[in-house]
């Protein structure tokens, strides 16, 4: 028998023999779904089934973040609660650059993330949100100010080995001081970007981010914003129907 014929009946044992663990523990009276909720927040890697059998499926093998060349996902850790073990992204350290090849679905072994998942366009994790518009500088009108590239560069320094992509994006993230801030349009990572972000006028009259209907909630924008706490964030598991109503 092939390697290729025993890979996708493994998948299918991991799914069905946990997914049957997690009814017959509701059965007995173990409730998950208060945790399940919880786990939600989190922002996943992309191609994350749904958030039940994402939990169901996954192996905490941390293949996803051996793969991942900017470093953007962790795993969760006790203090989280529920899920640990599992693979999340932070946007406030580190958002996802969603990478052409998408290889943390590749490495996935167990179907946690969807291998229907090919390329980056294809990614939805959740929806950009200016949450904080008071202390958008786009809306406040003031410059990018010095420093703003610390973060970025404080995270790339504390990793032993840094990709080639990682320097290519702090390459990318010069030279905006002291302009009017567009960093979260600008460092969109997605090849279509303009479909997915852009800071323009609106209507009322102020200038800020507009999201739309593209936008993969990747986090990178979240990542970027030089704000003391992102002006904008990500909903995960959020589509663009559900927070921007027509």
């Amino acid at each position: 028998m092939s390697k290729n014929s025993i890979k996708p009946k493994r998948r299918e044992f991991i799914k069905y023999t946990t997914l049957g663990t997690l009814v017959a523990a509701a059965g007995v009276g173990v409730g998950i779904s208060p945790y399940i909720l919880k786990a939600e927040n989190r922002l996943r890697p992309p191609g994350a089934v749904d958030e039940k059998e994402f939990l169901a499926l996954c192996i905490k093998c941390g293949q996803c973040l051996q793969v991942c060349p900017y470093h953007s996902i962790e795993l969760t850790d006790i203090a989280y609660g529920h899920g640990v073990g599992t693979p999340h992204i932070d946007a406030n350290i580190r958002g996802c650059y969603a990478c052409k090849a998408v290889p943390c679905v590749l490495a996935c072994p167990s179907g946690a993330l969807d291998h229907s998942i090919e390329k980056a366009t294809e990614i939805k994790m959740g929806i950009a949100v200016l949450e904080y518009p008071k202390r958008c500088l786009a809306v406040l009108k003031e410059p990018v100010p010095a420093g703003y590239d610390e973060k970025m560069k404080n995270f790339t320094n504390n990793h032993t080995h840094v990709h080639e992509l990682e320097t290519k994006l702090l390459e990318k993230f010069k030279g905006f001081e002291g302009k009017a801030c567009t960093l979260c349009a600008d460092m969109c990572p997605m090849p279509n970007a303009i479909e997915c972000i852009e800071v323009k006028e609106t209507k009322d009259g102020t200038i800020r981010p507009v999201v739309y209907d593209q936008c993969t909630g990747c986090g990178a924008c979240q990542d970027v914003c030089p704000t003391d706490g992102p002006s904008i964030i990500i909903k995960p598991r959020m589509e663009y129907k559900d927070v921007y109503k027509s």
